[in-house]
């Protein structure tokens, strides 16, 4: 079992777009980020796509905003046919999707999320998928395994940056494996300090 961050993350450094909200989850341009999962592909090959990455997951853990910007983009079938966890403040009630997916909310903390997801999650793995906030209480608390970013070829200029909190320790990275595709390199890091 492997807990890892799986996020898009463009050159400079952003993971969404300025100016958030219902209208624009991922923020102004902020869509295009995740441009290289669609592009030249066609339905049947995006679903395969997302069948292949989602098979070896267990649970993911998410924040609060990420759940509440996904949650109607995502519909009544989410592609994660897993349990996710949302790291909260506010307890809600479990939200049960169609496919195996629901969303539990966990107010005590980022080590009791990741405690329940590894429960959940049996021998699979936990993906740990923002946003950038929950990203870096995970790094700095030395939960990840393994991060793997997706560097989009392109420049945003504003938005939220995913290393913007990391503190003043830092945080050295083994590249494990990288690969290219067009507008994006994949890489798959592990943290070893």
């Amino acid at each position: 079992m492997t807990t890892y961050l799986e996020i898009s993350m463009t050159l400079d450094g952003f993971v969404t777009g300025p100016n958030v909200s219902d209208q624009e989850p991922m923020g102004a341009e902020g869509e295009r980020i995740h441009d290289w999962m669609f592009a030249g592909k066609t339905d049947e090959q995006v679903q395969a796509m997302q069948d292949e990455k989602f098979a070896g997951i267990g649970a993911v853990i998410m924040g609060h905003t990420t759940f509440e910007l996904g949650e109607g983009p995502w519909g009544d079938d989410p592609a994660f046919h897993a349990p996710c966890f949302v790291v909260s403040h506010e307890a809600v009630e479990t939200i049960a999707k169609q496919g195996g997916t629901s969303y539990t909310f966990v107010t005590d903390g980022i080590e009791r999320a990741l405690e329940v997801a590894k429960a959940a999650a049996g021998d699979k793995d936990v993906q740990v998928m923002g946003g950038a906030n929950l990203a870096q209480q995970f790094l700095r608390a030395g939960l990840l395994d393994e991060l793997r970013i997706h560097l989009v070829h392109m420049l945003l200029g504003a938005g939220t940056r995913l290393f913007e909190e990391l503190g003043p320790k830092p945080v050295d990275l083994e590249l494990v494996e990288s690969s290219q595709e067009e507008g994006v390199t994949h890489l798959r890091l592990r943290p070893t300090s």
